[in-house]
């Protein structure tokens, strides 16, 4: 099996090629649109910033790329959000694969931004996420959120309900870290790994 890790102007990549490697799984960290329509699976993963990540997308075309794809693809918190149609955070015009806008959480609750540390995924529906890890602790960081939706796949609350998971034809996306959510990040990956 060939899996592409999307390369672009986001961290985290290391942290993905190493949890697929205790898999037992070699992926190519690539923006090689070639190798990416290639890929039997590709992961689209990231630690950044809006804005920037989609000039850096746009500059090389790869929004156009990640489009195309019809490999199941795995967006990983900014690359869920980025697969969003719109980012409050630099007013950010984004991919529009989940045809939902991204919102930043709400500071005048008193809970701390950014969401920040291990909570729970729920109501688990149409996706990949195993049923049985429905209230699984899942590992956070972000102060951005794509709201519940029809393509919501699993919720996590904090200061609101919000998509902990999504899922749209080939496109899957977590907005938590499954290489940083031990035992139960690994069952996501080898999950969409077996789509």
């Amino acid at each position: 099996m060939k899996i592409a890790i999307l390369k672009y102007n986001a961290g985290n990549n290391f942290s993905v090629l190493c949890a697929l490697h205790r898999l037992g799984v070699e992926a190519e960290l690539t923006d090689s649109p070639k190798i990416l329509r290639s890929a039997d699976k590709v992961i689209f993963p990231g630690v950044g910033e809006a804005a920037s990540a989609m000039a850096y997308l746009r500059e090389r075309k790869l929004d156009e790329v990640i489009r195309s794809l019809t490999a199941p693809v795995l967006g990983i918190c900014i690359g869920q959000q980025l697969l969003c149609r719109h980012s409050e955070e630099g007013d950010t015009d984004c991919i529009g694969i989940f045809d939902v806008d991204v919102r930043r959480f709400d500071t005048g609750t008193g809970a701390r931004i950014p969401h920040m540390g291990w909570n729970t995924i729920g109501n688990i529906r149409d996706g990949f996420l195993p049923k049985d890890l429905d209230q699984a602790f899942v590992y956070y960081v972000h102060s951005y959120y794509a709201p519940v939706c029809q393509w919501t796949a699993a919720e996590t609350d904090y200061t609101v309900p919000f998509s902990a998971a999504m899922h749209r034809d080939n496109f899957y996306a977590t907005q938590f870290h499954p290489e940083k959510s031990a035992d139960t990040g690994h069952r996501i990956l080898q999950s969409f790994l077996d789509l």
